[in-house]
């Protein structure tokens, strides 16, 4: 079994707001959220597919699912066996694509710099070595971290010809303490947040952090309200949960097609049946309402 493989998905659930909390809560700005009514069209729901340009498989799974409508958006990867295709295959097709930051899977395009790789090598066995090693920073390795970033933010401008205007990370280590607290992340883009917790799901210290980085993050960032895996797909009324928030927040939903399971939810109209009254959005993006309808699926 691979490493990354054994790492087990973080299970989220809807986060309960009160309506105190509510007002409070940031907006995809930093500031507070707009106003709130039972009007469908204050909410979005994106659902974005990682690993873009991982490998063949891979991308092709994601392809299947933008062409029916069922993804809004990928994370791409760079460095790797299939990014080169999906880059064109993305331009062509006009797919949003942001920047998938990876520390802890080996690049394994052949044309990846024998520097670029041997320091990534470093940085996933400081980032692999424990459960908390994300959380401390570093000041050792922070040239590493920096070099590692830069690369792939290079990379993804010469593969897709332009900024990304959405950052998260493989693993989520985009969100690790040397990323973060260095603010390594071109300001104003798009990065991702913290998944979405009920209170005492997590431990009081673990909420703290993650609300504590994501406080940071949106001193820099845009952020959505809420994040989400699609994974578990089962039991129906969490995911019907989850679409229900997005008819009133900006809910990201984030989809890895390659599992089997996700594809056949996504590729096979699934989502559509229990999205209901929650059209998927065309594209990422935190202003304007562009849906992709059902279609009676």
């Amino acid at each position: 079994m691979k490493w990354e493989d054994s790492i087990p998905m973080p299970q989220d659930s809807l986060f309960v707001l009160s309506p105190k909390e509510s007002s409070i809560l940031p907006g995809p700005t930093g500031e507070q959220a707009p106003g709130r009514s039972d009007a469908p069209d204050d909410g979005l729901l994106i659902v974005n597919a990682d690993d873009w340009g991982r490998d063949h498989q891979t991308t092709e799974r994601i392809l299947d699912c933008i062409l029916c409508g069922a993804v809004s958006s990928v994370s791409a990867m760079v460095f790797m066996d299939d990014s080169e295709r999906a880059a064109a295959i993305a331009r062509e097709r006009g797919i949003d694509a942001g920047l998938h930051l990876n520390f802890t899977t080996p690049f394994s395009a052949p044309s990846s710099p024998a520097r670029l790789v041997e320091c990534q090598r470093k940085l996933a066995r400081y980032l692999r070595r424990h459960r908390f090693a994300p959380i401390v920073l570093c000041p050792w390795l922070a040239h590493s971290f920096e070099y590692i970033v830069a690369a792939q933010l290079n990379e993804f401008r010469r593969l897709y010809g332009t900024e990304p205007e959405r950052i998260d990370g493989h693993h989520h280590m985009h969100l690790c303490a040397n990323v973060v607290f260095e603010g390594l992340l071109p300001a104003g883009t798009i990065v991702r947040r913290n998944f979405s917790f009920q209170p005492g799901e997590k431990s009081f210290a673990n909420r703290l952090y993650r609300r504590v980085v994501d406080r940071l993050l949106a001193q820099r960032h845009r952020l959505t309200h809420f994040f989400f895996s699609l994974a578990p797909v089962e039991p129906p009324d969490r995911l019907q949960r989850i679409f229900s928030l997005a008819r009133q927040s900006i809910v990201e939903v984030v989809a890895h097609p390659v599992k089997l399971d996700e594809y056949q939810f996504l590729a096979g109209g699934k989502i559509f049946r229990w999205a209901n009254r929650c059209p998927i959005a065309v594209r990422f993006a935190l202003g304007g309402r562009r849906y992709r309808r059902p279609d009676n699926r």
